[in-house]
C-alpha cells in the first residue's frame, strides 16, 4: 500500500531521540510532512502518531504525557484513548525549533513509531451523506495521487473506505447490503455513489482509505 510507503519514508526522516521513558522528536521533522497536507485538496486529512510496541507490533505503548516545548511555552498534547496525537501545523513552532516530547509507559525500546493518514475528527460522527462520503474518498484520491507523483503507475489505487470502530466486536447488518464485521465497515466507490445517507450505530474511531492493486 502506498500508505506502507510514505510512512516508511516518514520514518526514515524523523529521529526520536529516546532518554529514560522520554521520546524527543524534533518538531520541524514533522512539520516537513504535515505540510503535505496543507492545501484545499487534503485538508480533511491529518497525520496520527503513536509508537508500536515490539516485538508483536499488534498494540500500541501507553503514552503518559506529550508535549511540544520551546523556550518560551509548553504547549500539551493530548492523547487520544487509543494512544495516538495529533500536533498542530504551526509554521512559528518550526521556528522556534520546537521539541515534541512524549512519555511512554513501557520501556523506551519496546516502542517504534506509528504514524496513521486518517480523517480529521470532524468527520467522526453517526450519519453521512454521500456528499460526506465522495468529498472524503477524494481526498484520499488527491493525497495518493500527488505522493505518487510520477510513479503512480506502480501505487495502488484508492478504491473505497474503510470506516473503523472502537469496539472491535461490533457486527451489524446496514440497510443497502452494507455490513459492519469485527469493527470494521468498507465501502467501495460503486457502493457510495449508491447511497443517499449512511446512518451508523456510532460515531466511529477513524476513517481510512481501502486501496487495490
Amino acid at each position: 500500500m502506498i500508505k506502507n510507503v510514505f510512512i516508511a519514508l516518514l520514518l526514515v526522516s524523523i529521529s526520536p531521540l529516546t532518554i529514560a521513558d522520554t521520546i524527543e522528536i524534533a518538531y520541524k521533522d514533522l512539520y516537513s510532512h504535515l505540510r503535505k497536507l496543507d492545501n484545499e485538496d487534503t485538508q480533511h486529512l491529518q497525520f496520527a502518531f503513536g509508537f508500536l510496541k515490539v516485538p508483536q507490533k499488534q498494540t500500541l505503548c501507553t503514552i503518559t504525557k506529550g508535549e511540544i516545548i520551546t523556550d518560551k511555552q509548553v504547549l500539551p498534547i493530548a492523547i487520544s484513548p487509543e494512544q495516538r496525537f495529533t500536533v498542530p501545523f504551526e509554521k512559528a513552532l518550526k521556528m522556534a525549533d520546537a521539541l515534541v516530547r512524549i512519555e511512554v509507559d513501557p520501556p523506551k525500546n519496546q516502542c517504534d513509531m506509528s504514524v496513521q493518514l486518517e480523517t480529521t475528527a470532524q468527520w467522526l460522527k453517526r450519519s453521512y451523506t454521500a456528499t460526506d462520503l465522495s468529498l472524503i474518498l477524494t481526498q484520499y484520491r488527491n493525497f495518493f495521487n500527488e505522493m505518487g507523483g510520477f510513479m503512480s503507475f506502480m501505487m495502488p489505487q484508492v478504491s473505497g473506505l474503510q470506516i473503523q470502530f472502537a469496539d472491535e466486536s461490533l457486527s451489524q447488518t446496514l440497510p443497502n447490503d452494507i455490513s459492519i464485521i469485527a469493527g470494521v465497515l468498507r465501502l467501495n466507490s460503486n457502493k457510495i455513489k449508491d447511497l443517499e445517507v449512511l446512518l451508523l450505530p456510532e460515531a466511529p474511531l477513524r476513517i481510512t482509505a481501502l486501496t487495490q492493486r
